[in-house]
């Protein structure tokens, strides 16, 4: 039986903007201070569930940890969190203790939910979790040797294999880093990793690029929107690109955006714990519509909804192309 989902969040585009990726006018659609003890939530990942949508939230604490809470919504938008971090079980059904979680990523694949986010192996590392209730999180092996960021996993299985983007780093605010794929028959050893697409001669992907929403498989190839960064005498700048990759074998870039998407220049993007920022880590597809409605984190410090349509962002993305 096919699963009925809720409408995904959409505000029409508004008539004088010539851009391809139009801003919620509501954002920031999580604030400051939205639960106890925790004082900034951003970097999050969405996905329809049930008769509305559930997320796993980059949560930062007082004292400035960050962990992964669940949260629930009817529309998407109004959020209600939980107050306690998520916890994770593994094999022996013993509760796993991590020094932080941050910048989750979230798809269903087969029935369940997985969930794969930074965490700490001796250094910056992908953890990756699965769950089929929300409830409780299955520990899985970690997909990496330190150091690793920006993992992404592919919404199916491709030739039979599971596929994963990642982004290898080092454990410090890394100042490089390049996208690659790699492939999996089991989600526990992965292996065939490929280079994928790299920081260019761009302004605003010069520094490094990194993996971002979980790709929309379209009939042009696999949608992917990514945070491409660049240095200024203020510090980082991170903005928002897109990609189109091959559907069979998506270690092929067949088109990549020249220019940014959504770069920061509202307050909220500009001014905040991180200033400068916006950073992609959902983008919810309607088939029916076209409509895409994607969720990125704000300077740090806030979630910002951005809505485009199928057809307008693949027009964009193959105009202005540039592998």
């Amino acid at each position: 039986m096919n699963k009925t989902y809720a409408s995904i969040p959409w505000e029409n585009k508004p008539k004088d903007l010539n851009q391809p990726v139009w801003r919620y006018s509501q954002n920031p659609i999580i604030k400051r201070y939205p639960i106890p003890n925790i004082a900034r939530i951003f970097n999050s990942a969405v996905l329809p569930y049930n008769d509305g949508f559930v997320g796993v939230f980059r949560a930062e604490q007082h004292d400035g940890v960050p962990f992964l809470h669940v949260g629930y919504s009817k529309d998407g938008i109004n959020w209600n969190i939980e107050e306690h971090k998520i916890r994770v079980y593994d094999e022996q059904n013993q509760l796993v203790e991590y020094r932080y979680m941050y910048d989750p990523r979230l798809v269903e694949i087969e029935g369940v939910y997985y969930s794969i986010f930074c965490t700490d192996n001796h250094g910056a590392t992908l953890g990756l979790v699965s769950t089929k209730d929300f409830k409780t999180f299955k520990k899985i092996s970690d997909p990496f040797l330190p150091f690793n960021r920006n993992g992404v996993l592919f919404p199916r299985r491709v030739n039979g294999k599971y596929l994963m983007l990642s982004r290898p780093s080092d454990s410090g605010h890394t100042p490089f880093g390049d996208i690659f794929i790699s492939e999996s028959k089991d989600m526990e050893f992965w292996g065939n990793h490929k280079f994928l697409m790299g920081k260019n001669h761009l302004w605003w992907q010069n520094v490094k690029i990194g993996g971002g929403s979980v790709p929309i498989e379209t009939k042009e190839g696999w949608l992917i929107f990514y945070h491409g960064v660049t240095g200024t005498a203020n510090g980082f700048v991170y903005s928002m690109g897109a990609a189109i990759l091959d559907l069979d074998n998506p270690s092929i870039v067949k088109y990549r955006s020249r220019n940014w998407v959504l770069t920061p220049s509202e307050d909220y993007e500009e001014k905040g714990f991180v200033p400068n920022v916006i950073f992609p880590c959902s983008a919810l597809y309607e088939k029916q519509t076209g409509r895409i409605a994607i969720y990125y984190g704000a300077a740090d410090s806030y979630i910002g909804l951005a809505f485009t349509t199928l057809d307008e962002i693949v027009d964009y993305i193959k105009k202005y192309e540039e592998v």
